[in-house]
């Protein structure tokens, strides 16, 4: 197993960032909070008006190299809520490569194999490869559904496997 990140050992935010529908205009407000148990909590509100509907929280690091891996694995608690984890080969591509997951209101341990990410470009599939599972330089949860919502979405980690 190799860690991207693990909130109980950083036990900091600072590296995490928030993207919102305001970036379009939109008033969703998305939020990141370290708990009294050392994970992030990522929560907020979504609306879909002024054309809105969406929260991000994002992670960039430097280029690493996955291809001796085949799925990414989380470690949350949500709130029956479908979210979508989301990767960027490189920081500087349009598009990300997206899996969705439903959550329940429990600890779960979430595994995404590599090849369930589809490309996407604001919520519709582009025309390029999927995800080749070779290089990774951001992660992002998103939170989308086309509805008026609040979230907590509670994460520990986020790792790969073999």
């Amino acid at each position: 197993m190799n860690t991207i990140y693990n909130f109980k050992e950083s036990k900091s935010v600072q590296d995490w960032y928030i993207v919102d529908d305001r970036v379009m205009g939109g008033l969703s407000k998305g939020n990141i909070k370290i708990s009294d148990s050392g994970t992030a909590i990522y929560y907020g509100d979504v609306t879909t008006a002024n054309n809105g509907g969406f929260s991000s929280l994002r992670h960039q690091f430097k280029s690493k190299n996955v291809s001796n891996y085949k799925a990414v694995v989380i470690r949350l608690k949500g709130d029956e809520k479908t979210y979508q984890f989301r990767i960027k080969s490189n920081i500087n591509q349009r598009y990300s490569y997206v899996s969705s997951f439903k959550t329940n209101r429990e600890w779960e341990t979430i595994i995404i194999p590599f090849e369930n990410f589809v490309p996407q470009f604001r919520g519709y599939r582009v025309n390029v490869p999927k995800y080749d599972g070779k290089q990774m330089q951001e992660i992002a949860f998103l939170l989308g559904n086309k509805l008026n919502e609040s979230f907590q979405l509670e994460i520990e980690s986020i790792n790969l496997v073999k």
